[in-house]
């Protein structure tokens, strides 16, 4: 099944090791999946391969809300749309909206279904800290696990390939040492919640501008999740000032969420995203393999990263599985996953180089932060650029679909309730 070599963490060090003719290994730091997930949208391509694994309609019972276009305010005291996912049925696009999940859940529905495949083993508690190479090909990881009495024990996974998923910091990826090209980023993020009342902001995901800063609300399950954008390396600066000041700069942002932000208790509840836009140039020694944002670290804006990280993992399905049975993966079949994925990458990272260009002057100056102004003026000349953006974000120039032999026949499930109300078409504002 294609689940058998991708294991999704947050932060922190861990890898997928194909092991002889088509098992797998899933190693994860963390000893379950309720943490502090920030990327939780799940894009109409990812939808589709969930429908191909079978698991579309167990999917469709976790809690969720959709998302059918983005609009920002025009500056006019107006609005404009500069993303149409409904837009995407003219296309055949099964799923034409994008979905808000917790990514607990996700990954929750995604171990069960491979737990269910006879090779697939799941570590958790396992921290991969370096590579184990013979020589001079990698041959698995090193890792630590914190045994039932507290204490770290040290041990390997030997595999025939190591994909290395563990993240925009992975630690696999320095200790292959490949090279990396970075593009500068005017800003970061801090992300924190606030309680939600009934009925408020259904469907809809909102951006206020401010001088030097703007905000994000997500509506979620019970709460906000509000994204806070400020000039980069200010992070200390922030925290110095303390959690009254904050509270005001939110309240002057979201006043009509100001009754709440008392909810924050300390700086401990804001965390910090230092956001990264990178690429490898190349992403693979022999017997390793990075994919995901160890290979390409993204930019939450609009929120591509996970896509472009499920995509990746298709594809290496897709190109390794018959390397893999048999026993002979080559750094040649390693370099083909690069190349078929580079364009689409290419593409998606320009696009948000453009909306930083865009939003760096005001986030660097303190000037006030409006909306992003070639892609807001594209669309208001070319109603079509709407349709065009919601494609390359939710599908992408290349749609990966899963393999012959990853697919499944729908697996119904009655452990959770069809989305409600919330789970109807919004818009992201």
């Amino acid at each position: 099944m294609l689940l058998r070599r991708w294991r999704s963490r947050r932060d922190g060090a861990g890898a997928a090791a194909g092991q002889g003719r088509g098992g797998g290994h899933g190693a994860g730091k963390h000893g379950d999946f309720l943490h502090d997930f920030r990327g939780d949208t799940v894009h109409p391509a990812t939808l589709d391969l969930l429908d191909d694994l079978g698991l579309g309609e167990r999917f469709a019972r976790l809690p969720q809300s959709r998302v059918t276009d983005v609009v920002l305010p025009d500056g006019r005291g107006g609005t404009q749309r500069i993303g149409d996912f409904a837009a995407l049925r003219r296309w055949g696009v099964r799923h034409p909206y994008v979905t808000i999940v917790p990514q607990w859940d996700l990954l929750d529905l995604l171990a069960g279904a491979a737990a269910a495949e006879p090779t697939f083993r799941l570590r958790q508690g396992v921290t991969a800290t370096s590579l184990v190479r013979e020589h001079g090909r990698v041959v698995g990881v090193r890792h630590r696990t914190t045994t039932g009495t507290g204490e770290p024990a040290d041990g390997e996974i030997r595999a025939d390939l190591t994909v290395a998923c563990d993240g925009r910091d992975s630690v696999l990826r320095a200790a292959a040492r490949l090279p990396v090209t970075a593009f500068d980023v005017p800003f970061d993020t801090w992300w924190f919640p606030l309680s939600r009342q009934m009925g408020e902001q259904v469907g809809a995901l909102t951006r206020r501008p401010g001088r030097g800063r703007f905000a994000i609300v997500i509506p979620r399950e019970g709460y906000f999740q509000v994204g806070y954008v400020a000039r980069k390396g200010t992070d200390a600066q922030l925290r110095a000032r303390g959690i009254t000041a904050f509270r005001a700069d939110i309240a002057e942002l979201l006043p009509e969420y100001a009754d709440r932000v008392g909810e924050l208790a300390s700086m401990d509840d804001v965390k910090h995203l230092d956001v990264q836009l990178n690429r490898l140039r190349r992403w693979h020694v022999d017997g390793l393999l990075c994919i995901g944002d160890a290979a390409h670290a993204m930019s939450p804006v609009g929120g591509m990263g996970i896509n472009l990280a499920v995509q990746d993992t298709v594809a290496t399905a897709t190109l390794l599985a018959g390397p893999l049975r048999r026993g002979a993966v080559r750094s040649t079949d390693l370099a083909r996953v690069r190349r078929r994925r580079l364009l689409l990458l290419l593409l998606v990272q320009a696009l948000q180089r453009i909306m930083h260009a865009d939003l760096a002057g005001p986030v660097r100056s303190g000037a006030h932060a409006g909306p992003p102004g070639r892609i807001l003026t594209a669309a208001q000349r070319l109603p079509i650029v709407a349709a065009v953006g919601a494609y390359l974000v939710g599908v992408g120039f290349r749609r990966e679909r899963a393999p012959a032999f990853s697919r499944r026949p729908p697996v119904q499930s009655r452990s959770f309730p069809r989305a409600d109300a919330e789970g109807e078409p919004g818009s992201a504002r």
